[in-house]
C-alpha cells in the first residue's frame, strides 16, 4: 500500500524520526521535490526512507564548507562534483550530495 505525500507531510516524517535538523528548511524542500522529479522521470514511486536519506544526502552551504571535507584539488567546482553524485542546488551558493 503507497501514501502520497506532500511536502508538509515530508517535513513531519523527518520530525518523527528525530531528524528534524538534519537539513535546513531550504535543503528539505530541495530534497522533497527533487525526489518527486525523480519519481517522474523514472516512473516509479519512492518509498519514504527518512534515516536512509539521511544517510545518503549531506547539505552543505557552499563549496568552503564542502572543501572542509573533500580536496579541492579533486572536487574544484560542482560541475566536477557532479561527475561522481548527485548534486541538488539551492539558494545562492548551498548544496545537497549525495554522499560518496
Amino acid at each position: 500500500m503507497k501514501k502520497t505525500i506532500n511536502y508538509y507531510d515530508f517535513k513531519n516524517e523527518f520530525r518523527s524520526h528525530d531528524r528534524a535538523d538534519q537539513f535546513s528548511v531550504p535543503a528539505l524542500r530541495a530534497l522533497f521535490e527533487y525526489l518527486e522529479d525523480l519519481e517522474q522521470d523514472c516512473g516509479q514511486e519512492i518509498e519514504l526512507d527518512v534515516i536512509g536519506l539521511c544517510c545518503e544526502f549531506v547539505e552543505y552551504e557552499d563549496l568552503q564548507e564542502f572543501h572542509k571535507v573533500y580536496d579541492k584539488e579533486d572536487y574544484p567546482d560542482l560541475d566536477t562534483l557532479r561527475d561522481y553524485t548527485q548534486v541538488i542546488e539551492f539558494g545562492d551558493e548551498s548544496f545537497i550530495i549525495g554522499e560518496f
